[in-house]
């Protein structure tokens, strides 16, 4: 049981930094590129139930008692992310397509773990851009990396290399993809890897 757990929080924890390394989990031995195996972990009794209280756009306060009653499919990131968050983004956009007329009892929550820059109108706008039904959420540090502790997510944001524009560092985060169930129980964590065929027949499990 400790090894699985091991493996299913590894998906969460070890940082990506978005500049120049290729992207992806860590290959098996003996598989290539197109077989590298896919892994939807079950973390029932694993991790805790879904909370937090964090702001959206226009003004809003949002709770997990707002999501509950849906599936939710719950990433941490930023809306400046070059590369992993718009692929999960597209990927989780797809999730909610294949399910058709059920998707109205899923939600994606994108939090982003970079506050200084992410305003909730920023971020509400670029969940838009892949689906009009996901919501950003951001707040102080200290909220977001309350929640962040709460489902061992790391993340870490670089100082500025240049002083005289405050706005340019580097951002790391896991990439795990967590779900959970309409009573707002962690059922199962995912590689951004899945593909949106393999996420779709577990969150149809749970509707």
């Amino acid at each position: 049981m400790r090894v699985r757990l091991s493996l299913m929080l590894a998906l969460a924890s070890p940082f990506v930094l978005h500049s120049a390394t290729a992207q992806g989990i860590p290959d098996v031995p003996g598989a290539t590129q197109t077989q590298r195996p896919t892994t939807i972990y079950p973390i029932s009794n694993h991790l805790p139930d879904l909370a937090f209280s964090l702001n959206a756009s226009e003004g809003k306060t949002l709770t997990a008692e707002a999501v509950k009653g849906k599936v939710v499919m719950l990433f941490f990131g930023y809306a400046s992310c070059p590369d992993i968050c718009p692929t999960t983004m597209a990927q989780l956009s797809d999730v909610m397509q294949q399910l058709g007329p059920k998707a109205a009892e899923a939600q994606i929550l994108f939090i982003s773990v970079d506050p200084h820059r992410d305003t909730p109108e920023v971020l509400q706008a670029y969940v838009n851009a892949f689906n009009n039904g996901a919501i950003g959420l951001t707040g102080t540090e200290q909220q977001i990396a309350s929640v962040a502790r709460r489902y061992r997510v790391a993340y870490q944001i670089s100082k500025p290399k240049d002083a005289d524009n405050p706005q340019a560092y580097e951002v790391m985060h896991g990439r795990g993809i967590y779900i959970f169930d309409k009573n707002g129980h962690a059922r199962y964590l995912a590689s951004d890897s899945e593909t949106p065929e393999q996420l779709t027949e577990k969150i149809r499990s749970l509707l």
